[in-house]
């Protein structure tokens, strides 16, 4: 397996390029953009080796600098930012990786970003009917010393059919189900960050498989892949 890590110089390109996010400045960088962008994918290769030692995964996706500014009032034509995302493989592993590197700001995350209509529902039914397994997962001390709290946007009240005075409606009201991990600076420069990474996204695999088998069956437990 081909070792890489990230420089701080990798670091250093996206702290200017944050302070002069312009064309100019940036096409008279654009060689040493490309550099770093090499050495990242690498990097994201590499970690993506280290992940399929413990899931299967699918594809990995390393996301372009431009941003697209249509409808945005950000007017910034880039990213201030290196980012890419992981699929896992097949209709019964679900969840999805995410690992975005940003001076100050870099960080891992994992879970349900945006569920569509049918899979939402069905976690809420689920949540509805029976949360204790759900919430013993997720307050596991190993597990939360890595993941921290479940995070994501949720209604104000309660979704539509569904009591708001249900004992588990903190949960239910959510409409994304991710955990986020931050790093430091030091750490994401550091030989180890990989392995730390690749490590962080296994200890989130109960969670994943947990949310496998709700999001592939029904609420009586009969499989919807057979």
């Amino acid at each position: 397996m081909k070792q890489t890590a990230i420089t701080k110089e990798a670091l250093q390109f996206l702290t200017k390029l944050s302070k002069n996010n312009n064309r100019e400045w940036f096409t008279a960088n654009k060689a040493v953009f490309k550099e770093h962008e090499t050495a990242m994918k690498a990097f994201y290769g590499g970690l993506k080796e280290k992940m399929e030692t413990h899931d299967d995964i699918e594809k990995f996706k390393m996301f372009r600098i431009y941003r697209d500014v249509r409808f945005s009032k950000d007017k910034t034509p880039y990213k201030a930012h290196f980012a890419g995302s992981y699929a896992r493989a097949g209709a019964r592993l679900r969840g999805g990786y995410y690992l975005q590197i940003k001076p100050g700001e870099s960080f891992i995350a994992a879970g349900f970003w945006a569920p569509n209509k049918e899979d939402l529902l069905r976690i809420r039914k689920e949540l509805e009917l029976d949360a204790s397994e759900f919430r013993q997962l997720i307050n596991e001390t190993s597990f939360k010393k890595i993941w921290g709290e479940l995070q994501g946007d949720e209604v104000k009240t309660a979704p539509k059919g569904f009591d708001k005075e249900h004992a588990d409606i903190d949960l239910i009201k959510k409409k994304m189900f991710i955990f986020v991990r931050k790093f430091k600076d030091k750490e994401v420069v550091a030989t180890d960050f990989a392995d730390k990474v690749s490590d962080s996204f296994k200890a989130i695999r109960p969670y994943f498989d947990l949310m496998s088998d709700i999001l592939t069956t029904n609420l009586n437990g009969e499989s919807l892949l057979d």
